[in-house]
């Protein structure tokens, strides 16, 4: 294995993203897409297994709202052939959901994106598939004597797929999802042509799902070869929600989904969290943090991984498998603009789930993955939209932001401040979690002069050869040095 003290080589790209997560069939319909008659509304409330219609070539139509967003690169939810409105049991790995627009929509959807110079990456779902899978269905119509058997965990016969137990391997024992014997080498050569195929069809990555219960280092070594020799560029970043420095060597992923990140800014943002939905994602348990807790946790973080991971990790605050951010803060629109000010401001690429940035509320699967309000802009809150395209500009504005030097220089009362710096591109982030009030920073070795404010509103001078700051009350700002 890899000495965790080399450099590992990450795409040069993701440290200057700004991704846009994207639940296919909740984001925006096209007419271009011939539906099926027996679709949910789109603006009711999303159920559990019913589809709304939402499609590739509706992803097409309103690139001009990622693009004005600030958004460089977008991550897709499952998008193969599925009998599952979210696409996690797939049925076809080679073939794009005909009620998504089909392999053509993805041709269009590609095309159109790398002209504007947006990436794409695409879920990647190798540990499991579906009770409609073709080797699976073999087992199901030939039993024992299938051509197929060896590419599943099968401990007996009925395998009972849709009553009784179930008598082969599946991903947390769900019968609809069974899972991949991976030991099998027909079974791995399977999923690493499926993994070129698409990036040689032009995608720029792979998100994995649950790749640690594919529990093979030579299995992901191998993929990863088999990616990067299709696509050197190609982003792999893995779903795993907490220390995944196994992975992290350069010889398996770029990147994960940053999930210990997460749990550290929205603990420290939050005045109040709805703990009972937190808990019943795989954030869990979220304490409350302090400025000098959070502090010690983001440069926890920071540390836990080589450079070139830390700045291609993927940040985010909230996703399909968690209640929205407003939810998970329990409203509070102050809290969230803190979280999301951290989020862009810190290494790693950030990540905006589709309606976060106009205020969306929900709870937990299904309830976050509603249809995007196309059509309803009076429902939009408009403060919080335009917070995250400031957010993105500032980042795209400031490459301090995405590959300078981090250092925490202030956590105090509330108060959090950490410099960025990266030769004459040098400025300070200050995070402000206090009530109704105004702190008051003092900062020193500071030469006189203005200090500008790049985003947010502060107060802030220099004399003496020391900074003072002023900054409201669960406010945050951004200023040059």
């Amino acid at each position: 294995m890899p000495s965790a003290s080399r450099s590992p080589r990450t795409p040069d790209w993701v440290k200057h993203a700004v991704f846009y997560q994207i639940f296919p069939d909740r984001f925006a319909q096209s007419d271009r897409v011939p539906k099926p008659a027996h679709l949910e509304p789109w603006d009711a409330p999303p159920t559990v297994h019913a589809y709304k219609g939402g499609d590739l070539l509706g992803v097409v139509e309103h690139l001009d709202h990622l693009q004005a967003l600030g958004v460089t690169a977008i991550y897709l939810n499952p998008i193969f052939q599925s009998g599952a409105n979210h696409r996690y049991h797939t049925h076809d790995f080679l073939k794009v959901d005909p009620m998504l627009g089909g392999d053509d929509a993805l041709r269009e959807l590609l095309d159109a994106c790398h002209a504007r110079g947006l990436r794409v990456v695409l879920d990647g779902v190798f540990n499991h598939a579906s009770r409609g899978f073709l080797q699976f269905h073999d087992v199901l119509e030939n039993g024992p004597d299938s051509a197929y058997l060896d590419w599943w965990h099968v401990h007996g016969f009925p395998l009972n797929a849709y009553e009784g137990e179930a008598r082969y391997g599946a991903w947390w024992n769900l019968p609809a999802l069974p899972k991949f014997n991976t030991a099998t080498p027909a079974v791995r050569e399977y999923i690493f042509s499926v993994a070129e195929h698409w990036l040689r069809f032009g995608i720029d990555g792979w998100r994995l799902d649950v790749p640690n219960e594919i529990d093979d280092d030579a299995f992901w070594r191998e993929f990863r070869r088999r990616c990067l020799a299709v696509n050197p560029e190609c982003y792999i970043v893995g779903e795993l929600w907490d220390d995944a420095s196994r992975w992290l060597q350069g010889d398996q992923f770029d990147a994960v989904m940053n999930y210990p990140l997460t749990r550290a800014t929205l603990g420290f943002a939050a005045e109040r969290l709805d703990a009972d939905e937190v808990a019943r994602s795989g954030l869990k348990r979220m304490p409350v943090l302090s400025a000098q807790a959070f502090a010690r946790a983001v440069e926890e973080e920071l540390g836990r991984y080589p450079r070139p991971v830390v700045e291609a990790q993927l940040n985010l605050l909230g996703s399909h498998d968690t209640p929205r951010l407003l939810t998970m803060l329990a409203g509070d629109r102050d809290a969230a603009r803190l979280a999301m000010l951290a989020q862009f401001t810190l290494p790693g690429a950030p990540c905006v789930y589709y309606g976060d940035e106009l205020g969306l509320l929900g709870e937990h699967d299904p309830g976050c993955r509603q249809g995007m309000p196309w059509g309803r802009e009076g429902e939009w809150d408009r403060e919080m939209l335009h917070w995250t395209r400031d957010l993105a500009a500032l980042r795209h504005a400031h490459p301090a932001l995405r590959t300078g030097e981090t250092r925490f220089v202030y956590a105090h009362h509330g108060v959090v401040a950490y410099r960025r710096t990266l030769g004459d591109d040098d400025v300070l982030v200050v995070l402000n979690k206090d009530g109704d009030y105004t702190s008051h920073v003092v900062i020193e070795d500071q030469a006189d002069g203005p200090r500008p404010a790049l985003l947010g509103e502060i107060d802030a001078h220099v004399s003496g050869g020391k900074l003072r700051l002023s900054i409201a009350g669960r406010r945050g700002a951004v200023i040059a040095l």
